[in-house]
């Protein structure tokens, strides 16, 4: 390279990480407040006695669980939509139909999860759970399956805004969710405002209704958006693309069953942990919080990343590729460094968000959570990792060899060490922290190895096309 091109290489970088902090850091807050938004829900059931909090917490982590896996199948439009607009032929055309069959898809997969959340008792009692806390979890399903259908509408529409330089808008919606499930909970989980008190079912309906307001609230920002509303992505929504719905299965079916994978390693450990000791659960249950909040960072990151390698992978830019997904490695692993330090440092100054790490009758739990945030340390920077380069590898529309790293990962390694030092050696929870550390290790591995080696798996575009650069977003 000559003298004169490496400013204009730094430069480009330069334009590259600070596009993707844009587009990452509405899609990051708008994780955040959905969290919130579970949070609001949890808080007002626990208002309600032991029992009802109990069963809630059962329903939300298989619920939160599926719907998470369901995002992964849907939100892989967008990757699709950056291909397009990379591609610069034929756009409108082209995103309006993968937009079509992506709520399609939504519908349809939210209508049999909906379905099947019917069955909510049946699988907490085989899970050995107690019966009145199962039969109390199977009622509060039953009603709460249905918010799926406009939670994943709700997804493809985040989707849609995010692909097309409108990260913003997801954050408004979800920042007016908030108030709403705040208000509607307290409506009708305790009887105010002449509505009944419903108590938990209350709760499930008002999470309905929270998800529809989101829907009403996609479609008129849309609608009042110039740019987005030239697609026309809500004209003949009757009319049928199979191939684009043929696409988004194959491609997002893999995700699913990776975050199904991570997600069900995840809510084992809660299992297996229980069944050591009370205060280790409890421990267990605050890291593991903080973590999650943490993890939102680098998940928008990971979503930005699709999007951003999408768009230079549809217009065949082989160098705008690998910035893309590089610049998002770092800044997605650069922030996790962040949160990694202050579980280090200041563990009972983050554990104070929840409860009184002083207090005598928590020094057992505050004992254990200590230990277990110095392994959350460790693995924030691989799961961070992780999740920024998956979502460089969708972006690439490569998504089945990643399922199959992380079904390795977490299940081969990760859940044999779990297994053996929580319940074969004196660390006991210790242990079943070390063995998520290991899978994510893993799993980190795996695939950074795959996107290194990207060349040589023929996921990199055929043909070099005129490089073309994605406008930060505004």
């Amino acid at each position: 390279m000559s003298d004169a091109g490496i400013p204009d290489a730094r430069a480009a970088w330069k334009r590259e990480i600070l596009a993707t902090l844009s587009l990452a850091w509405p899609l990051a807050a708008a994780n955040l407040l959905q969290m919130m938004v579970w949070a609001i829900d949890v808080m007002f059931i626990a208002r309600l006695g032991t029992i009802p909090l109990a069963a809630a917490s059962l329903s939300f982590a298989l619920f939160g669980t599926l719907m998470w896996s369901l995002t992964g199948l849907t939100g892989i439009v967008s990757a699709l939509i950056a291909a397009a607009l990379g591609r610069g032929t034929g756009v409108v055309r082209e995103v309006r139909r993968a937009t079509r069959m992506a709520l399609w898809l939504a519908v349809g997969s939210a209508a049999l999860l909906a379905i099947a959340m019917h069955r909510g008792e049946a699988f907490m009692l085989m899970t050995g759970q107690d019966p009145e806390i199962s039969a109390r979890a199977g009622e509060f399903l039953a009603v709460l399956g249905w918010a799926a259908i406009p939670m994943l509408v709700c997804n493809v529409l985040r989707s849609f805004v995010s692909a097309l330089d409108r990260p913003v808008i997801a954050t408004m919606v979800v920042g007016l969710q908030v108030g709403f499930a705040a208000l509607s909970n307290y409506a009708l989980v305790f009887g105010h405002f002449g509505f009944p008190a419903l108590g938990m079912i209350g709760s499930a309906i008002a999470s309905s209704v929270t998800a529809w307001l989101g829907v009403l609230a996609y479609v008129a920002l849309i609608q009042a958006d110039r740019r987005l509303r030239a697609f026309h992505i809500f004209g003949r929504w009757w009319s049928p693309d199979w191939r684009y719905f043929r696409r988004l299965a194959v491609l997002g079916a893999p995700v699913t069953l990776t975050i199904i994978a991570e997600g069900g390693l995840f809510n084992s450990a809660a299992f297996m942990i229980g069944r050591i000791g009370a205060d280790q659960l409890a421990a267990h249950t605050l890291a593991l919080q903080l973590a999650s909040f943490a993890f939102q960072v680098p998940f928008g990151i990971s979503q930005a990343a699709t999007i951003r390698v999408g768009y230079y992978y549809g217009a065949g830019d082989r160098d705008g590729i690998a910035r893309a997904g590089w610049s998002a490695i770092v800044v997605g692993t650069g922030f996790m460094l962040t949160t990694a330090t202050a579980m280090l440092v200041a563990p009972l100054t983050l554990l104070s968000l929840y409860i009184d790490p002083r207090a005598p009758q928590y020094a057992a739990t505050v004992g254990y959570a200590v230990l277990y945030l110095r392994v959350a340390a460790a693995f924030q920077l691989f799961d961070g990792f992780q999740a920024v380069a998956a979502g460089s590898l969708r972006g690439l529309q490569d998504t089945r060899a990643p399922m199959w790293i992380a079904l390795a990962g977490f299940w081969i390694p990760g859940l044999a060490t779990m297994l053996w030092l929580g319940f074969r050696t004196p660390l006991g929870g210790l242990g079943v922290w070390i063995g998520l550390l290991v899978a994510l290790v893993t799993v980190s591995a795996g695939l950074l190895g795959r996107w290194l080696l990207r060349e040589r798996f023929g996921l990199m575009p055929a043909a070099e096309r005129p490089p073309k650069i994605l406008p930060a977003t505004g």
